[in-house]
């Protein structure tokens, strides 16, 4: 049985191999229905591997119901004091400050991050330019490429396929085939476009699959072979203001239509065990079956779901 106070949505871990740990997903876009993403990926997590899990999103303040252009609120970052693993899938918010501290004070902890598509420009400052964690702002230049490049490797640089007409393939990096964290994950593909990378940032940093854009949006599409392939996945190592270091799994992909892509949520499963150093512990073929129907909404502006509530994801 999930749990919730209107604000976020919660549900218990099962038994599984990740009983005992808690993740902790904050959504917060614009675009790419990370509202419906972040919570069928919390229940997976739960019941078919055990996490206790947290859900958190961008809420107005004045009808308590999900709002994903509300930039500067997400109710529950406290939960990040207690978590194990934090999943950022925000883009271009302006929290305030005594928001922003939680997941500041997480990354410094040296716990393991997860980005998933938009993370990359996950905060952007206009409001407080005073703000203490203004540095973390997608352009920001002393804290060159902000939270994106320095945290997750790279910030926002640009669409390199053409944006909603050409969809994008997961190629696996031959170097790093045996991975585990490529354990039973094929047939990666996402309708959202490859990002463009610029320049990677981190250290011990490993590639694991590139992008390639097709000429369409369906699967089955040609590659665009005058079109280069994009860093898509890749893993690197943070060390923060503390001198905590933390692993760090960052994927351009990630809106709600991608997560039908078996493939990529048997990535983004494995991801978690790896981010919790329970790599020797991923399931030959994890299970990522969903747990209620799923039928996300296509991406663009101004296409969420206008009265949706966070109750609204209860089990």
């Amino acid at each position: 049985m999930s749990q919730n106070n209107n604000l976020w949505v919660q549900y218990p871990g099962n038994d599984g191999a990740g009983n005992g740990k808690h993740i902790v997903l904050v959504s917060g876009d614009e675009e790419y229905r990370s509202e419906e993403a972040l919570p069928m990926l919390g229940q997976i997590l739960s019941a078919h591997h055990g996490f206790r899990t947290t859900v958190l999103f961008a809420i107005d303040p004045d009808t308590g119901k999900i709002d994903p252009e509300v930039q500067t609120n997400i109710p529950g970052l406290q939960h990040l004091e207690s978590a194990d693993m934090m999943i950022l899938f925000t883009r271009f918010r302006e929290l305030p400050d005594d928001q922003m501290k939680f997941i500041v004070d997480y990354t410094n902890s040296g716990k393991p991050i997860m980005g998933l598509r938009t993370a990359t420009h996950a905060f952007k400052y206009e409001r407080n330019l005073e703000s203490p964690y203004a540095k973390y702002d997608c352009q920001s230049v002393d804290f060159d490429g902000g939270y994106g490049r320095q945290v997750l490797g790279e910030t926002w640089i640009n669409h390199h396929g053409h944006h909603g007409k050409e969809s994008a393939l997961g190629v696996i990096n031959g170097l790093y085939e045996d991975h585990p964290i490529l354990k039973g994950v094929a047939d990666v593909w996402a309708p959202s476009d490859v990002y463009g990378v610029k320049k990677l940032v981190g250290d011990n940093l490993q590639i694991l699959m590139n992008g390639q854009v097709l000429v369409g949006m369906q699967s089955s599409d040609r590659p665009k072979i005058n079109k280069s392939t994009m860093p898509l996945v890749w893993l690197k190592n943070y060390t923060g203001e503390t001198g905590n270091t933390c692993r760090v799994f960052n994927t351009t992909m990630g809106a709600s239509v991608d997560l039908c892509s078996e493939g990529l949520r048997r990535l983004l499963v494995n991801g978690c065990y790896w981010c919790l150093n329970m790599e020797d512990q991923i399931p030959e073929r994890s299970n990522v079956d969903y747990i209620n129907d799923y039928k996300p909404t296509m991406f663009g502006f101004g296409t969420f779901q206008r009265d949706l509530c966070p109750s609204d994801f209860a089990l």
